[in-house]
């Protein structure tokens, strides 16, 4: 018989729950709850994917190249519109006695248009159907850039849409635009639903939670930007596949995210993270305020003017409200070129109002 006790084995209930504890805190580290912020985790050296890596040094040397300033520097134009432009005679207006120093480019989605003015005539782009909320909004967007960019004379790119209209003369939004350091650009954070609550996992690992951001989908940006917009391919693919209504159980509006999002990854001191174009959201609907002929006074158009710190307030339970000073280039200035929603109706009233430009 043997006179050493033989060693006793531990229960084996004892070694199943030590592995279901470990396999439990693995696979919560690797496959976090979708409730879960990811920022719980542990930090982590992330490294750019080699696409991630490739888009970075063509945007860097974008960025960096020093463009070749023509004689005749352009303004663009880009109207975005389901079909004819109801104020296109105030646009004519606005434009007279300017030529040379602007082009135009018009994106119908609904119906060809039909043009008033000889400035309009012939400015059509191709153009494909624009649903609200979906990529295909930028689609368009990217369309009118890539028209415009095609002439080397254009430097500035402005988005509008068939309800805009301007609110100074040619000559101040010409040296407003021209003049800028920065593209405008809106962009804020936003942890509400309607703001970090449309991201999607996804978008990992290119595009992080705490990258994203919202912004107004109507720009004014210089030709290098307008040049990144057309490079990227990597970021725009993830807002197409992965920011759309009803995906992942957001609603992600693309239009909304996709350029304060690039810019604050990849140029943040180049954007001036406000739009130029002016819209009221005051009434808290899912779509801004509409100006009536029976609303327009002048007062009503000099308050917008002389507006001169941008507002943005998040979508959560705090709303919080958010004012700085609209600066361009370092300097305290009204924030507002043109402004949106007038509706049809309105064209006399702000032709009457708008008679002299020279005095707004």
């Amino acid at each position: 018989m043997n006179g050493h006790r033989a060693r006793a084995k531990p229960p084996r209930w004892i070694i199943i729950l030590f592995c279901l504890i470990f396999v439990s805190l693995i696979s919560a580290y690797l496959y976090p709850p979708k409730w879960y912020s990811v920022d719980w985790l542990p930090p982590i050296a992330w490294e750019l994917t080699d696409d991630e890596f490739a888009s970075r040094v063509v945007f860097r040397d974008l960025l960096s190249m020093p463009l070749v300033q023509p004689k005749n520097p352009k303004i663009a134009f880009m109207f975005l519109t389901p079909g004819s432009l109801p104020l296109e005679k105030l646009w004519e207006k606005f434009f007279q006695g300017h030529e040379g120093r602007f082009s135009i480019y018009v994106h119908a989605s609904k119906e060809k248009p039909s043009h008033l003015s000889h400035l309009f005539s012939g400015q059509d782009i191709r153009s494909a159907k624009v649903v609200w909320g979906k990529i295909s909004t930028f689609e368009a967007e990217k369309r009118l850039l890539a028209n415009a960019l095609q002439d080397p004379d254009n430097q500035h790119f402005v988005l509008l849409s068939e309800s805009c209209v301007p609110l100074h003369n040619f000559d101040y939004v010409y040296d407003y635009l021209m003049g800028a350091n920065v593209s405008f650009i809106d962009s804020f954070w936003d942890p509400g639903p309607q703001g970090n609550g449309r991201y999607s996992e996804y978008m990992l690992p290119e595009i992080k939670v705490k990258e994203f951001r919202k912004g107004s989908q109507w720009f004014s940006m210089k030709r290098q930007h307008a040049l990144i917009i057309m490079a990227d391919n990597l970021y725009f693919t993830k807002f197409r596949l992965y920011c759309k209504p009803g995906f992942d159980g957001h609603n992600c509006i693309a239009d909304e995210h996709y350029l304060p999002t690039l810019f604050t990854m990849i140029d943040p001191t180049g954007i001036a993270n406000w739009s130029v174009t002016h819209v009221d959201w005051s009434e808290g609907k899912w779509y801004p305020k509409s100006y009536r002929a029976k609303d327009l006074k002048y007062e009503i158009l000099n308050k917008i003017i002389s507006i001169d710190e941008n507002f943005h307030v998040t979508t959560d339970a705090k709303k919080v409200q958010t004012r700085r000073p609209c600066l361009w280039n370092g300097m305290r200035r009204p924030c507002y070129l043109f402004a949106r929603k007038f509706l049809p109706q309105s064209l006399d009233k702000l032709m009457n109002i708008f008679s002299n430009y020279s005095v707004i």
